[in-house]
């Protein structure tokens, strides 16, 4: 019998493995420095630094995971009307690639500049390299940067029609 997520593409179980482990790993930190503290009156400093470390990893390639699945937030209610009149879906479409991969450029270069900054510094309790704070953003940038390129000259129409809850 196969499991369910034996079925989804590689990167994807990667990246969820990742996050699931940023997310444990945070969680146990937490719990143990709250009963630490609350019942031994003492906490662990690098339970904090940590937590905020693998957080922002985590938050960085959840953000990467869900642009191929279109889990981005997406006005599709404005595109709607475009939907009958597929010429100007597609410049629609050309227009919001492109802006996506200015805003990565913005974002990664922005994030660059930080892990550069970052490098000739350490964390205050842990001693890692700075630079591990920005480089998320800066992996991200550049992923979905490329991704957007990839659906840009393939031409790519946006997908109006994926299975998104809407609230």
């Amino acid at each position: 019998m196969t499991s369910p997520t034996s079925k989804l593409p590689l990167w994807q179980r990667i990246s969820e493995g990742l996050m699931a482990g940023c997310l444990g790993v945070m969680a146990l930190a937490v719990f143990i420095n709250v009963v630490l503290r609350y019942g031994f009156g003492s906490g662990v400093a690098a339970s904090e630094e940590l937590s905020r470390l693998l957080f922002v990893w985590m938050v960085f390639i959840g953000a990467t995971a869900a642009y191929p699945r279109g889990e981005h937030m997406a006005f599709t209610s404005l595109l709607m009307p475009l939907r009958r009149r597929p010429r100007a879906l597609k410049a629609v479409s050309v227009l919001i690639r492109l802006t996506v991969i200015l805003s990565c450029g913005l974002l990664g270069w922005g994030a660059w500049q930080q892990v550069v900054v970052g490098l000739g510094s350490q964390s205050v309790v842990l001693g890692y390299s700075s630079a591990l704070l920005p480089l998320p953003a800066l992996l991200c940038a550049v992923l979905i940067g490329l991704m957007a390129l990839v659906q840009l000259l393939r031409g790519d129409v946006l997908d109006l029609d994926h299975d998104v809850e809407m609230e």
